[in-house]
């Protein structure tokens, strides 16, 4: 099991405490990491994408000279794909691009980006985070205590004031355990975890 420090929201080693390996410490499957990230992509892709084709548009039903005798190329129609006005050859048409991956594969992606920001040293535990007021100055400060810039914040409940606070920092997100997904894992440099999230992720994902 691996070792790692706990710190308080002015940055100081206050404690240690031991990492579940079958989570933080597992074989990392970048294969599935990689789908896991496609997945959520591809899902939030709209597909609403549209062209019409030469059945769809307007016009072009006479063909607009006869077959021989002009010296111009034989035309039906002058909404053939060639033709300004015609139609598109492959047009687009709405789609939906979402894919499936089954519950063992997300978890086992998700376990293998925990385990690498563990690895990189990119996973900061915080004994708490506890706000008195909504300030986003304050927030910004512990981070700063923290050596932390672009970061993504695991909270184990709704904190409207911690969630609030972070809110206006760009690189910054807050996110609860429900919540938690490959795709940010990876985004943010840094994943900065309450000491209580740590032990919910352990429960829910053991």
């Amino acid at each position: 099991m691996a070792n790692v420090a706990v710190y308080n929201m002015e940055g100081k080693e206050v404690d240690k405490i031991e990492l579940n390996d079958s989570i933080f410490g597992v074989e990392i499957n970048e294969h599935l990491v990689h789908m896991a990230v496609l997945q959520q992509l591809a899902n939030k892709r709209q597909g609403t994408q549209k062209a019409k084709t030469r059945s769809e548009v307007r016009g072009g039903g006479r063909k607009p000279w006869r077959q021989k005798g002009t010296g111009h190329a034989r035309q039906g129609s002058t909404r053939s794909p060639q033709w300004t006005g015609g139609g598109v050859v492959f047009a687009p048409t709405p789609r939906d691009y979402s894919f499936k991956l089954n519950k063992k594969e997300k978890r086992a992606a998700l376990k293998s980006a925990l385990t690498s920001r563990v690895v990189e040293n990119k996973f900061v535990v915080v004994d708490e985070l506890k706000m008195d007021e909504i300030k986003t100055k304050k927030f910004a400060e512990v981070l700063k205590n923290l050596n932390v810039e672009k970061a993504l914040v695991v909270l184990n409940d709704m904190d409207e004031k911690v969630i609030a606070s972070a809110a206006n920092i760009p690189t910054v997100k807050t996110s609860q355990i429900n919540e938690l997904n490959v795709f940010d894992v990876l985004k943010y440099d840094t994943v900065v975890v309450t000491k209580a999230a740590v032990a919910t992720i352990e429960e829910v994902y053991a």
